[in-house]
């Protein structure tokens, strides 16, 4: 892998245009679904500052892998089709990215993962000068969190989403 620090304020302006034009009309249609003063909604709320307010983050972070999901090279064997291949190709560098993270809150860092920029991943990488066999994994923001009393999301009990043996046969 390889680790793109972007600093420079006009590319992470760049970045962040990239990032709404791409999801913009995900995140409006996701908003108008998803009930106010719910988790989800409040969810949402974030997803929907964090787009219009990008550029501000002192640092956005690029995880780079070497190849691309239709580089020969990289197919998956025996005919495994795009899921095994997609799978092989990000299989590494997601638990990368999540270590990373983890270090960033050591040290009193936040940070999230994101994917929409990558509707236009052509564009983020002539902006920042990528090689085209290089596949960005996704986009980091970067910045001091405010305050440091976080606490675990609200989740569904286990018994509904994990299965024993066959898909919705609950595991307790």
């Amino acid at each position: 892998w390889r680790w793109m620090v972007v600093k420079d304020a006009e590319k992470k302006a760049g970045l962040a245009e990239l990032y709404r034009r791409a999801g913009g009309d995900y995140l409006a249609a996701a908003a108008a679904e998803t009930p106010a003063g719910t988790q989800s909604g409040r969810v949402m709320d974030s997803a929907n500052y964090l787009a219009q307010n990008l550029e501000k983050v002192p640092v956005m972070v690029i995880p780079l892998i070497i190849g691309r999901l239709d580089d020969p090279a990289l197919a998956a064997p025996a005919g495994g089709g795009i899921t095994n291949a997609a799978a092989g190709l990000m299989g590494s560098i997601i638990p990368a990215m999540w270590s990373f993270q983890l270090a960033l809150r050591s040290r009193g860092l936040g940070s999230c993962y994101t994917t929409l920029h990558l509707g236009l991943e052509g564009e983020a990488a002539e902006l920042l000068g990528i090689p085209p066999h290089m596949t960005q994994a996704g986009l980091i923001p970067v910045a001091y969190t405010k305050g440091t009393d976080f606490k675990p999301a609200s989740r569904p009990p286990v018994e509904e989403i994990t299965y024993l043996d066959t898909y919705k046969n609950p595991i307790a």
